[in-house]
């Protein structure tokens, strides 16, 4: 079996990216980080990067151990992990076999994550989202970019359609 990550900032592609994957591969399941909740998840992360953006706050048992449920039970060819840490957390980094960064532009993130999550918000909310986003929250999708994106074995254009996305990783794994 083969462990795929595919991380990305949020709203970057990730899900999108996972789901059609999983469709594609053919006797693949999936793993999705938000499903989860972990002890030492970080409530702030403008703060987290202040601090040094130690990814080992997270304590990662619970993924690890559905990893290892799906490998030891043989269910699968692919196992792809909806994950943003790629190689960057002690705890997953042995079992994944590939990292892939989408590399979306943080403007596309922040406008498909206000289409996504503020669809029914009114312009003040969206204003005061913005602003968090530019006070506070940007810094972390920065974070992302310069710890995750190196850190991960291919990095693919996060404006490409899903489509082409999907054709890049799978064109990968043929190399």
């Amino acid at each position: 079996m083969k462990i795929i990550s595919v991380a990305a900032v949020t709203a970057g592609g990730k899900t999108t990216v996972v789901n059609e994957l999983k469709k594609r591969l053919g006797n693949a399941q999936s793993l999705h980080f938000d499903d989860y909740t972990f002890e030492g998840e970080v409530d702030d992360f403008h703060q987290w990067v202040l601090d040094g953006a130690n990814y080992q706050v997270w304590n990662l048992k619970p993924l690890e151990d559905d990893i290892l449920k799906i490998k030891s039970a043989g269910m699968c060819d692919y196992l792809i992990l909806d994950y943003p840490f790629a190689y960057c957390h002690e705890t997953i980094r042995p079992y994944i076999d590939t990292a892939f960064f989408v590399d979306t532009p943080l403007d596309v993130a922040l406008a498909r994550r206000i289409l996504r999550d503020m669809s029914d918000a009114t312009a003040d909310e969206i204003r005061h989202d913005l602003e968090v986003y530019l006070k506070y929250a940007r810094a972390a999708y920065l974070q992302m970019q310069k710890d995750i994106l190196p850190s991960s074995d291919y990095v693919i254009d996060g404006t490409l359609s899903v489509e082409e996305i999907v054709n890049e990783i799978i064109g990968s794994k043929q190399e």
